[in-house]
Order: C-alpha cells, then structure tokens, then sequence
C-alpha cells in the first residue's frame, strides 16, 4: 500500500471530510431548527442549513465544505463550529486543516525527553508513568508502565508506539476491558496530530501501516472524529495480577506541547491498588532474576 504525503488536495479533502461527518452527526433539534416534514436521503443537516445557521451564503460553506476558502476568517470558523456544537477539540482541528500551515513536507525533529523527565519517571515507583509524543510515539516509560503494558525499550524504535501497540499487539485486545473504546480514542487523538501536523510523512506512514494491517482502524479513520488525552478510568485484565481499574492523568510537559505525561492511580485502599502493589512487586523480582541469572 502506497502512502502519500499529505498535500493541499489532501488538506482540502481532510477538511471536507470533517465538515461533512460533523453536520451529519447534528439533528434539527440539537441545531435548533424545526424538523423537516419531508424524508431525508442523508442524516443530519444539508449544507444550506449549516451555511443558514453560520450566517453565511450556501455558495460559501459548499466552497468551505470543498476546501475552495483558504482565507477563511476566523470569524466564520467559529460560526461554523457554533452552528456544528463542535466541541474544543473539534474547534481547534477545524481551524487547523482550514487553515494549515504552508509548508513543505518534511520529517519533525526527533522528540527527546528531557534527563529530569526521565528522573522523575523513576522516582514514580507506585505508580505506572510514562511520556507519549506526536502520532501517539512512547517516548519514555517507568518500570510499572513497562510491566502494565509491554516493555516499550526493548522494541525497535518506529515500533514504540501506542497505536501500534493497541491495534497490532494481540496482548493489547485482552488486555483493556473496553478496548474498542480505548482504540477508537486513540484514532482519535492521531487525528488531531494529523490536523497539527498535516505534512508529517512519519504519521502518513503509521496511518497507512495501520489502515493496511486492521479494518477497524480504516473504519474508525473515515469517522473523522478528533480528541485529545485528557483524564479518565480504564479498567485493565493483567495477565499476571488480574483486574485493576485505575484513573489517570493526561499532563502536559512544558517546553514540548507535542509531550503528555500519562500517570495512572490506583483508589486508596482498592483491590487494584493491592494489584498494583503487587505488579510492583512482581517488577521488582524479575529485575532481581535478570540481575542474578548467569551472563
């Protein structure tokens, strides 16, 4: 499967693309119009109630819709966003594959985590930790993240990355009780890194790769749906100390807002944190068997 890079044409497509699942997923009574008494060939709205709506001629938002405006004001962006009740995320990604950034495709620097990060990971010894960059790449983890999900160090380093682990690790499936619901977010999040980084050929690539190897991600991808990491509660199936249920935290890393620190807890006095407790030490054994067992 070829990969292209992403280009004007692919920008325009991308932003068609959005609109157009956006509006589809809005009724007439969410948009606060009158419901139409005729039938309807497609769900949501049509673009004439969208442009009606955002308080702009039919002829701009198709123009809009067909990626034809590349001046468009903010001002009508957020008009759009209003009439679509676009949510945070969805706004930022809008004004992001409406207006991209006009340059060439090139490969990002390399992300690097600063030696303080890394310490402060190590000093996290309760708690799995670990910092994820763009197109969802593990940048550094601890060793109770290690134990929780797979050793990320050991791996090659294009293959130190969440999505790939969560779509072509069979560990992962078994591992997450929701992981549909896990995998669909994290299409979501790579969505946005497309719209912040539309000419990413590193991110063309994963996004092909992926769309390649598992149908539910090429399905997931044409949903156009967008949402960043934030905070939360996933329950875990771990192959080793059983069931956990734990709450985490999506922090920025200041310096690098391509950066998130992933932090997870346990409910004090839970059976999953004697679970964790338990990973920790179980951890802690195996670093003593590598350690003591003959080179």
């Amino acid at each position: 499967m070829d990969v292209h890079l992403p280009t004007a044409s692919h920008q325009a497509t991308e932003l068609g693309e959005f609109l157009r699942t956006r509006r589809a997923r809005i009724s007439h009574e969410q948009a606060g119009l009158t419901p139409s008494p005729t039938v309807r060939r497609v769900p949501g709205l049509r673009r004439e109630e969208v442009a009606q709506l955002a308080g702009v001629s039919v002829d701009y938002y198709v123009r809009l819709e067909r990626g034809r405006n590349v001046n468009v004001s903010e001002a009508v962006l957020d008009a759009v966003a209003r009439a679509l009740r676009l949510t945070g995320d969805e706004r930022s990604h809008l004004f992001a594959v409406a207006r991209p950034a006009r340059t060439r495709p090139r490969a990002l620097p390399p992300q690097r985590v600063r030696p303080g990060l890394y310490r402060i990971l190590e000093t996290m010894s309760e708690v799995p930790a670990l910092v994820v960059g763009r197109r969802t790449d593990v940048l550094a983890t601890n060793r109770l993240a290690r134990a929780l999900y797979t050793d990320f160090d050991v791996l090659p380093r294009r293959e130190r990355n969440m999505a790939r682990f969560i779509f072509l690790d069979e560990a992962a499936r078994s591992l997450y009780d929701d992981w549909e619901g896990i995998a669909r977010t994290t299409v979501a999040a790579l969505h946005l890194d497309a719209g912040q980084h539309p000419r990413d050929p590193q991110l063309a690539e994963l996004v092909g790769e992926l769309s390649l190897r598992d149908p539910d991600f090429r399905i997931w991808w044409a949903d156009h749906d967008v949402k960043r990491r934030t905070y939360g509660t996933k329950t875990f199936h771990h192959p080793v100390v059983g069931d956990l249920t734990l709450d985490y935290e999506a922090l920025a890393v200041t310096g690098d807002p391509d950066q998130t620190l992933g932090i997870y807890t346990a409910e004090p006095g839970s059976a999953s944190e004697q679970a964790l407790r338990l990973l920790a030490s179980w951890t802690d054994d195996s670093v003593l068997r590598d350690a003591e067992r003959p080179r």
